[in-house]
């Protein structure tokens, strides 16, 4: 038995893994990604496909094939030519390790960011520009950030999903 990749409809991934489970019995893989996102300036922590319209089975092709490729919402199964392509061991089980404990969930935490790092702000008025990373504030969700603006220096704070730390 292999691991195989199955494509589905959009937003169907999760019928499809309880039917590859439920009702052919077989071992489906489906890692989701768990991260804050904003909906309408409202922050909430999101869980989504890592893959989206993808998922992962293990079954035997010549007895599960039709079975898999033809179940409701299914689109396919991801092959080169004619031949479905075989997903590595070695491959699922770097994504169940990345994983960790939590139901195949991936939780996406920001990179710390030391002190006296260059950021670059991503997102907002002042996209764009380099600043000094100084401090997290004490929401967490902040940062405290100094600006080189026309030769002065401005300590200001900013939402933390809005810089990202400059490689060196």
């Amino acid at each position: 038995m292999n691991w195989f990749c199955v494509h589905t409809k959009p937003g169907k991934e999760l019928l499809v893994e309880h039917y590859l489970r439920d009702e052919l019995k077989l071992e489906p893989y489906f890692p989701r990604l768990q991260r804050k996102k904003t909906i309408r300036r409202v922050k909430r922590i999101v869980t989504e496909p890592l893959f989206q319209r993808y998922l992962f089975c293990r079954f035997d092709l010549a007895t599960s094939y039709r079975a898999v490729r033809y179940g409701q919402d299914v689109i396919g199964i991801v092959s080169r030519g004619d031949q479905p392509t075989v997903v590595s061991e070695a491959t699922i089980q770097q994504l169940k390790d990345w994983a960790g404990e939590k139901y195949d969930i991936l939780v996406l935490e920001p990179d710390s960011i030391a002190a006296g790092s260059t950021v670059k702000i991503t997102a907002g008025p002042m996209q764009g520009l380099e600043a000094l990373f100084l401090e997290e504030t004490s929401q967490g969700e902040r940062v405290t950030i100094l600006l080189n603006l026309m030769n002065t220096e401005t300590r200001t704070e900013i939402d933390r999903s809005q810089i990202e730390p400059v490689s060196q």
